[in-house]
């Protein structure tokens, strides 16, 4: 007999709470939106079964410790946006050496994945639920963080609304606080203005300097596979970009100014 929820119940009484953070946090414009569609069987049972193992509802009420949560001091790589995961666990069973921290607000996708790290038997993958900005900002201490990969995040084409994207200068300030001098932030998309604006911001920011040594965007790397989503793209003629950036040390770059003590 299917169980009818009562109004107030959770959805998953065991899983991902609908609003981690509540109201502790002061409302602002947000570079995502909720996307609601159906969660299959599976999805559901992996979210009841493996959310208290592998889950964390974002609520910026702690600092996270990242070995205790992984069970290792391996490198953590935190991945915003990962649709339905496909791509995350081909990547976190490839480099089994990496832990990765996945965030996303798409309950079919965060189940998604929670079934395939357990079908792939992949324990270096832990998946979020809530806004990556909170998770940094509130969660995260300093140089918590050996990578950041950010691929395809909502393009917010409307002019308009490009206030809503995420790779802007206050967002890459916040994620420099999080990233270890050396680590990589990765983004890709297959929107040409978005990429023109993300190698902008990125080539002007002070704590990053572009791999490529001639600056520009980079080729795919290998790590990153070819998503569906991607390759339904290229068969319409859409461009993808990579951008790969580094974290400098202080004193790394030479286009830099000092700052007053």
């Amino acid at each position: 007999m299917r169980h009818t929820r009562v109004k107030g119940e959770p959805r998953f009484p065991d899983g991902p709470k609908a609003d981690p953070a509540g109201s502790h946090f002061e409302r602002r414009i947000r570079s995502f939106q909720p996307r609601r569609s159906r969660v299959t069987a599976g999805q559901a049972d992996a979210l009841q079964r493996l959310w208290p193992k592998w889950g964390l509802d974002i609520d910026g009420q702690r600092t996270l410790d990242l070995a205790e949560m992984f069970g290792n001091g391996n490198p953590v790589v935190l991945e915003i946006g990962f649709g339905m995961g496909e791509a995350t666990a081909r990547m976190a069973g490839e480099d089994p050496e990496t832990n990765i921290l996945a965030v996303d607000v798409h309950t079919p996708g965060q189940g998604n994945l929670l079934g395939l790290a357990d079908q792939q038997g992949l324990p270096n993958v832990r998946v979020g639920n809530g806004d990556a900005i909170i998770l940094l900002r509130e969660m995260l201490a300093p140089d918590a963080l050996d990578g950041l990969r950010v691929y395809f995040p909502d393009p917010w084409p409307k002019k308009r609304h490009h206030k809503r994207r995420l790779i802007q200068p206050e967002f890459l300030d916040l994620a420099a606080s999080r990233m270890r001098p050396g680590a990589i932030v990765h983004c890709a998309t297959d929107w040409e203005p978005y990429a023109e604006q993300m190698l902008e911001v990125l080539t002007a920011h002070p704590e990053f300097e572009n791999t490529q040594a001639a600056g520009g965007f980079a080729p795919r790397p290998d790590f990153r596979p070819l998503t569906r989503f991607e390759g339904q793209g290229l068969e319409k003629g859409h461009v993808v970009n990579d951008l790969l950036f580094r974290r400098v040390q202080h004193g790394d770059r030479s286009d830099q100014t000092p700052t007053d003590a």
